[in-house]
């Protein structure tokens, strides 16, 4: 049987069928797919139907009308997590840099909105303890995602030993402890780094968000791509309020905030600050 790109396939899968995933995920999760998507939707989506002992996606949507535990599992199969340790490295001189004229005396609120398997805010939570000189800095940060399973590996903190060779041999030693025996070839963040963190499931699409201002920092990067330009306004509008006349959110390096609402303006490369922390003329 052949798809609606015309390859042949292991499972049933039409056009409609690729329509109304497109439909049911930007409802739930705001991603938006394109039809070139239609192979990454089959093979993802093929996972959960040979998983189930299901031979079409006509079978595999009505299960997923009917059993709302399936929910989760269709949305973490959509979404896409590439991360790393430092990943656009030059925002984290500019959030330590900020995070010191906030002054010493202050607690420090962060958010890492899209936290994937937990390399961007374990980074953000390096950068503090570098720049307070101690492994108990000042500092929370709440990290989410819409995607329960990625979140489950950030929280355990543990990750095969390529994932830190870019780090400087100082940061990798500070901040990691090497596996032996069984858990040669693994690293495991610092357990003071994973007590900074509280990690929680989180879409950015829900009425109600977990997470409370104000914060000194946003991080939302690499984010937005996935979401059109009325769901990006809804969200970024919704940041406002959570954060301190003085924060500031970063961006991804191919998202531009500016033309998709008034409340920001660019202080740097995809860094934004609230209009309102801008001196008066």
């Amino acid at each position: 049987m052949s798809g609606p790109d015309g390859f042949e396939r292991e499972f049933e899968f039409n056009a409609r069928d690729f329509g109304e995933i497109k439909k049911l995920i930007y409802e739930r999760a705001g991603i938006s797919l394109s039809d070139s998507k239609q192979s990454l939707v089959y093979g993802r989506l093929g996972r959960r139907l040979r998983a189930l002992a299901m031979s079409t996606f006509s079978e595999y949507l009505a299960y997923l009308l009917s059993h709302e535990d399936e929910w989760q599992s269709f949305i973490n199969a959509l979404t896409t997590n590439l991360t790393s340790f430092f990943r656009e490295p030059h925002h984290f001189p500019i959030l330590a840099d900020h995070v010191k004229k906030l002054g010493r005396g202050k607690q420090i609120s962060l958010w890492c909105s899209a936290a994937s398997t937990g390399e961007e805010p374990y980074s953000m939570a390096m950068s503090m303890v570098e720049l307070f000189d101690s492994y108990r800095p000042p500092v929370q940060i709440v990290a989410t995602d819409i995607d329960t399973r990625v979140l489950e590996t950030a929280q355990r903190g543990v990750y095969s030993i390529d994932r830190i060779e870019k780090m400087s041999p100082v940061q990798a030693k500070r901040f990691f402890l090497k596996g032996k025996g069984g858990n040669e070839g693994m690293v495991k963040v610092r357990q003071e780094l994973i007590d900074m963190i509280t990690f929680r499931q989180l879409n950015l699409l829900d009425n109600v968000w977990p997470v409370r201002g104000p914060l000194d920092a946003i991080f939302c990067r690499n984010v937005m791509i996935y979401f059109d330009k009325i769901t990006q306004k809804k969200i970024l509008d919704r940041f406002v309020p959570l954060m301190a006349p003085h924060a500031l959110l970063f961006a991804g390096h191919s998202e531009s905030f500016v033309q998709l609402t008034d409340a920001f303006s660019l202080r740097g490369k995809t860094v934004y600050e609230l209009k309102s922390a801008e001196p008066k003329k």
